[in-house]
């Protein structure tokens, strides 16, 4: 019998490449939005000057992101699960367009971050839906051999997507943050127009579901949940990732503040992109490293240095209140928590059978955004009462403690194989 030929490199497979340049582009955008929705509130609380209310705004910012993931993802991926993938994210991605374009306009004629949030709130409700069918629909158009090369290189299209906070600040900073978000609308509509090039065909598991009923809904919403539970590898994924999004959480509320008042007069967006773009180069090297060396390691052990790395970073980045220290703690961070979006991905999706993903990655999303919930309500509450830098030493000490409690968990799991893939 002949040998099966080994599969085209990904970038020169037409789905991958779509789905990748979509993404690239619409990331892009979503940076750009993160960056204006700060200078929004950079404005409105001129330059965070007191304490408590720019804690407070930055957190119910924080919350219109948070809330649908926390009200509809547990039961939005079963949902997902049911549906053509490729479809979803079309339709999220068209709404995101029309929704991101109406910020400015909301807040010019309101001059209040109120009706703000809540377009920000439809905006991340549109999120519960893509996320998990992007996630899901990767397994489907890339070769198993190849999964972990594919995200890999989706994560390499976010952190260049992330460098385009460079630009965002700068845009921010002399443009205002209304430009910014006008422009991510057209990325969105990029990101719809390369969605609709990959060729997908749902997966033949959607013509043995059970039919539509509010019990056999419930029944696949739990279903979801038990595998999360019960499956070791899951659980590993997941614990890490839950370090990387709670630690998220306390530099949303304390970092932010810390950056702008050791800038003082220097106060703005263009540093903090400069951060975010640091970051990105970090990650970067971390996500580069994964794919190649790190294939040879235990993906525990990977994982639990990734997050005591990060929580090395953060602990440079709470001591000083120079620009340079930063910036390199920023490196830091960006190379330990690249392994902590790279490989939990990969194992999720390895892990799980193509009728449960939808639900598996609708848990993850809940679950991320709990915990990143969580960071920022601490977070605000302790900003005040102890300041920025021990706030952000109380957010490293705990990535350290997981990463010792993911490499505990994971002692047992077999090293992955070191076999190369073809980009």
């Amino acid at each position: 019998m002949a040998a099966e030929a080994p599969p085209r490199p990904l970038l020169r497979q037409h789905n991958f490449l779509a789905l990748i340049g979509g993404q690239l582009v619409s990331i892009s955008g979503e940076r750009l939005t993160v960056v204006a929705l700060y200078g929004l509130l950079l404005q409105h609380t001129r330059h965070f000057s007191g304490a408590r209310e720019s804690s407070l705004l930055l957190w119910l910012m924080g919350i219109a992101q948070l809330l649908p993931v926390l009200l509809f993802s547990p039961f939005a991926g079963a949902w997902v699960d049911r549906w053509n993938l490729k479809r979803v994210m079309v339709i999220s991605d068209t709404l995101r367009a029309g929704i991101v374009v109406l910020i400015p306009a909301c807040y010019l004629a309101t001059h209040s971050v109120w009706p703000v949030n809540l377009l920000v709130f439809a905006l991340f409700t549109c999120n519960v839906f893509f996320l998990p069918a992007k996630s899901a629909v990767t397994p489907d158009i890339v070769p198993g051999g190849q999964l972990l090369l594919a995200n890999a290189l989706l994560a390499g299209a976010g952190i260049a997507g992330t460098a385009a906070v460079i630009f965002g600040g700068w845009v921010v900073d002399h443009w205002g943050w209304g430009p910014a978000l006008y422009i991510n609308g057209v990325t969105y509509l990029v990101s719809v127009v390369s969605l609709l090039l990959i060729r997908y065909r749902p997966a033949a598991h959607h013509s043995a579901l059970a039919p539509v009923s509010m019990r056999n809904y419930l029944h696949e919403v739990t279903e979801g949940w038990r595998l999360v539970r019960s499956t070791p590898v899951l659980v590993l994924a997941l614990t890490a990732l839950a370090a990387v999004w709670a630690g998220g959480g306390f530099l949303h509320v304390a970092g932010n503040q810390h950056i702008q008042r050791a800038a003082g007069a220097l106060a703005g967006m263009e540093r903090l992109a400069v951060l975010m773009a640091t970051v990105g180069v970090g990650s970067a090297f971390g996500t580069w490293w994964v794919n190649t060396r790190g294939r040879a390691h235990p993906r525990h052990l990977i994982l639990g240095v990734g997050l005591v790395l990060a929580a090395a970073g953060l602990v440079c980045f709470a001591v000083s209140t120079r620009f340079a220290v930063f910036a390199a703690a920023a490196l830091l961070v960006g190379l330990g928590a690249a392994p902590v979006f790279v490989l939990p991905e990969t194992m999720l999706q390895e892990g799980t059978e193509a009728r449960h993903r939808g639900r598996v990655f609708g848990a993850r999303d809940f679950l991320m955004r709990l915990m990143l919930l969580g960071g920022q309500s601490v977070a605000g509450i302790a900003t005040p009462l102890i300041g920025t830098g021990a706030t952000l030493l109380v957010a490293a000490g705990m990535m350290a403690l997981v990463g010792v409690l993911a490499f505990v968990m994971g002692r047992r799991m077999p090293a992955p194989s070191a076999a190369p893939t073809r980009v």
